[in-house]
């Protein structure tokens, strides 16, 4: 085994300390129907009161907003994506920051969405967005498309995920009651799935969403070749990731046919981790082999390996500086996939402040480095020049 058989007690650990939702919440305000009617990427649908708990019952000290807003899947059409808006209540006056910031893995049912459980205090990385709201900073959290929002999530469809966080963005500065400016500073974040679209993000700041003041993106733990990704999990603990992605992919491009290629094992495994969340999902979904699933292997064909490709990242420099890391064992992500996007954004000459993390994987990740990608976007908000060590 390249893993040790105590990461999977840590994703599932990690996920049951903060609580699994079982049921769908209510989401009060949401439009009956989402609609794609002509408007704005950013645009806000519907709006409604919410609330930021990191714990059941927990004060923050913020108030926050359940939102719809417009954004783009990844062939360019108009669709409606979910989230959450977060401003702390502290009397600062001025341009408030604002982070868009990208979960990762939750899961693929809506009662997964992290607009369900950040009111809750059962959302997984609520702790982590706290430490953002208590330096004063706004912070926007995407659903990603179809996650608490009709159809299946698109789970690791990068440019979806890409346009769902600058989306986000926008919705959150045109949110009236929200008080954000529209030239205000910007920072993205995210990990693991979160380091997908953030990384995404970053990538098409540029050419999609250019009005936005972005100061940096900190990212880490980025799947940034799904591809390899799918072969370093095929039969490992984190197997499950591969059929969750394979049916996200199939929801964007159903073309592609997925069903068509399930045995009757592998159609009763992804319709059981298309209704259910993360820590679940993992523990099922584990040891599992693409070949035991399948009648022939999707991920061979041309379309399936076209559309993947489509997701691969460090095409194209991010505009603003980056701050990436990864864990050199990480178990679920390779680290040569981390090392060979930093590699790529170099090349083609990005700011990259580039940390290997030497202690612990991916679950732990994105705790250790919380603080110090917190501070590095501290200092982009401040002006302060980032320093590259491409």
């Amino acid at each position: 085994m390249r893993i040790r058989s105590t990461a999977l007690a840590a994703v599932a650990a990690l996920a049951l300390a903060a609580g699994i939702p079982a049921t769908t919440a209510a989401a009060t305000g949401t439009p009956t129907e989402a609609g794609t009617a002509a408007g704005r990427p950013g645009d806000v649908v519907a709006s409604a009161p919410s609330s930021f708990h990191p714990l059941p019952g927990q004060p923050t000290n913020t108030r926050a907003w359940k939102i719809h807003y417009r954004s783009t899947t990844a062939d360019g059409a108009p669709d409606v994506v979910s989230g959450t808006v977060i401003v702390p209540q502290d009397g600062r006056t001025g341009p408030r920051p604002l982070v868009t910031y990208a979960v990762g893995t939750v899961g693929l049912d809506d009662s997964c969405a992290p607009s369900n459980n950040l009111p809750n205090g059962t959302a997984l990385e609520a702790n982590l967005i706290q430490q953002l709201t208590l330096r004063g900073w706004a912070v926007v959290v995407t659903d990603y498309e179809g996650l608490g929002t009709p159809g299946l999530h698109t789970y690791t469809v990068g440019p979806s995920a890409g346009h769902a966080v600058l989306d986000a963005a926008r919705a959150a500065q045109r949110l009236p009651e929200a008080g954000l400016s529209a030239s205000g500073p910007v920072g993205i974040m995210g990990y693991s799935q979160g380091g997908q679209a953030s990384s995404w993000a970053a990538e098409l700041h540029g050419s999609y969403a250019p009005e936005l003041q972005v100061k940096g993106t900190a990212t880490g733990g980025v799947p940034a070749d799904l591809l390899k990704v799918a072969d370093f999990n095929n039969g490992s603990y984190g197997s499950g990731l591969i059929f969750m992605a394979a049916a996200g992919q199939d929801a964007a491009f159903p073309e592609l046919k997925l069903d068509s290629y399930l045995n009757p094992a592998g159609r009763v495994l992804v319709d059981y981790l298309k209704t259910n969340c993360v820590a679940i999902d993992a523990a099922v979904g584990s040891f599992k082999r693409i070949s035991d699933m399948t009648t022939r292997d999707p991920l061979a064909q041309p379309d399936w390996r076209a559309r993947l490709n489509q997701s691969t990242l460090g095409r194209t420099a991010p505009a603003a500086p980056v701050y990436q890391y990864h864990a050199v064992s990480d178990e679920l992500i390779p680290y040569a996939v981390g090392k060979q996007l930093r590699a790529d954004w170099c090349a083609r000459g990005a700011d990259v402040d580039w940390t290997t993390i030497w202690l612990g994987g991916h679950v732990t990740g994105v705790i250790t480095q919380s603080l110090a990608a917190g501070n590095w976007l501290a200092d982009r908000f401040a002006g302060r020049p980032a320093q590259s060590n491409c």
